[in-house]
């Protein structure tokens, strides 16, 4: 999404990164008898090297250890707090470890063990076991938030998508919203930040993650200017935090006075063999040996042509090996060779638009014209995948536009040799444009090759009227062969 906007000339920033504290994490460290921040610090230096692997242009990883971290969540606190939105409390209620949070009692239910064959009782919403907790602590006043949430969501449908979860989220919140846990005990939780002013209290830790956001914004400002940092801001989550981050998060913000995101897009996972991936299944994928051994522009392009955001998509290494042979060698490289080619193409040139166009040509013409305000339009809808087969689709009209003119026939109607010509690698060149955001280096190649100027590459660059120029250099195949 980063790279489409900057696509469209547009100023833009990314956060991704590592959520550090909680529970969870405090009792992985002991029982690999190591401390929290040494298990931290191996964790996160992988995910960033996976980033930097896969070509993630982030603008911040952020580590919620980090002191300026540690300084926003504080502050934040103090601001909940004088507006009177935290109350010291009892608490009692199902609590899961692994989602680092509480569950009332219409939202567990109970399961058999598959391992102990023992009945538990697990959050209906993830799966995961829950235990009866009972504590002082903080908490916060999500029930006053009801309606003002309710009206956000109303007056702004795009604020939450795709619209299944949108539906979820309004369910949750017109089921009811009690006051919310904010903190644990320092005696039980010590990994995560201090309450301020109350060193027997850890904050809560997704109070904590989520302020990752404003803290990579600047939060807190020198100016306190901080009311509009998430002014155009996409949150991209996993639908199975959707819960905190659209309606525990814009609670937060909203007692804040603080401006919501404006989109919170919520994607779905990736199984395998239509289960979910699991360690103890052996169904799982190493990210780094699929990004040696394919590629990283053909992962990216199969993680992308294949997820879903409402479905769940199912991961397999011959579905990358058919997306990399169909879509990527057969169809963009092939119509690639054929029209750079010596034998049809001795000029190593991108032929001129035709004066008129031939009847002929009138299907890859209109194709071609109104690809570009198609796949925005997709885009901005969220409808990655098929913004994606709507460029493939253009890719292989044009092949066989290219295969019903056959050209290898023209060499002694240069005009019309030159016609085919250009469909061809105009299809190129607007397929290499638009893929930008999803093949990054393999589309700079291709329009490198095509002879496109660095500066000609953003969707400003997408209409049909450009004059002939040289071929850049040839740098090989696009898409060899696995």
């Amino acid at each position: 999404m980063q790279r489409f906007y900057q696509l469209k000339g547009h100023d833009t920033s990314l956060t991704t990164g590592t959520d550090e504290h909680g529970l969870k994490i405090q009792q992985a460290a002991q029982k690999n008898h190591t401390t929290p921040i040494e298990l931290c610090d191996r964790v996160s230096e992988r995910f960033k090297r996976l980033c930097d692997c896969a070509n993630v242009q982030y603008t911040t990883f952020m580590r919620t250890t980090e002191p300026r971290h540690v300084a926003a969540v504080q502050r934040l606190w103090q601001e909940l707090e004088a507006a009177g939105y935290i109350y010291k409390g009892k608490h009692e209620g199902w609590y899961a470890v692994s989602d680092e949070a509480f569950y009332p009692d219409n939202q567990v239910h109970d399961v058999q063990d598959e391992e102990s064959g023992q009945w538990i009782k697990v959050a209906k919403e993830s799966g995961k076991a829950v235990e009866w907790t009972v504590e002082e602590n903080y908490k916060f006043r999500l029930s006053a938030f009801e309606q003002p949430l309710l009206e956000w969501i109303r007056a702004n449908p795009r604020a939450i998508m795709p619209a299944a979860r949108r539906n979820e989220v309004v369910a949750w919140i017109e089921a009811g919203l009690g006051d919310l846990s904010i903190s644990r005990l320092r005696s039980r939780l010590s990994w995560g930040i201090e309450v301020p002013n109350d060193a027997q209290h850890t904050v809560y830790v997704w109070l904590d993650a989520l302020t990752n956001y404003i803290t990579a914004r600047g939060y807190p400002r020198a100016d306190g200017d901080d009311r509009s940092l998430l002014n155009g801001a996409v949150h991209v989550v996993g639908k199975d935090i959707l819960r905190f981050h659209a309606v525990y998060w814009p609670a937060f913000l909203l007692a804040a006075k603080m401006q919501l995101p404006a989109q919170i897009l919520a994607h779905a996972h990736w199984t395998m063999g239509k289960q979910k991936m699991s360690k103890s299944l052996g169904n799982v994928v190493d990210p780094f040996e699929m990004l040696d051994t394919f590629g990283v522009d053909p992962v990216r392009y199969f993680l992308m042509r294949d997820g879903g955001l409402t479905d769940d998509g199912d991961f397999s290494v011959e579905g990358i090996k058919l997306r990399y042979k169909k879509d990527l060698a057969s169809q963009l490289g092939n119509l690639l060779n054929r029209a750079t080619g010596a034998a049809l193409n001795p000029q190593a040139h991108v032929p001129p638009q035709p004066a008129t166009v031939d009847p002929r040509d009138r299907a890859i013409h209109d194709c071609l014209a109104a690809l570009p305000g198609k796949f925005d339009a997709l885009f901005e809808e969220r409808e990655f995948n098929k913004a994606i087969v709507a460029v493939v689709d253009a890719v292989a009209e044009a092949n066989k536009h290219f295969t019903d003119n056959a050209p290898w026939t023209l060499k002694e109607d240069q005009e019309r040799l030159d016609a085919v010509l250009y469909y061809a690698l105009e299809s190129c060149r607007l397929a290499g444009i638009l893929l930008q955001p999803v093949m990054p280096t393999k589309m700079g190649e291709l329009l490198t090759r095509l002879g496109v100027p660095a500066d000609h590459r953003s969707l400003l660059h997408t209409q049909l009227t450009h004059p002939l120029r040289p071929l850049g250099p040839a740098s090989g195949v696009l898409f060899p062969k696995l």
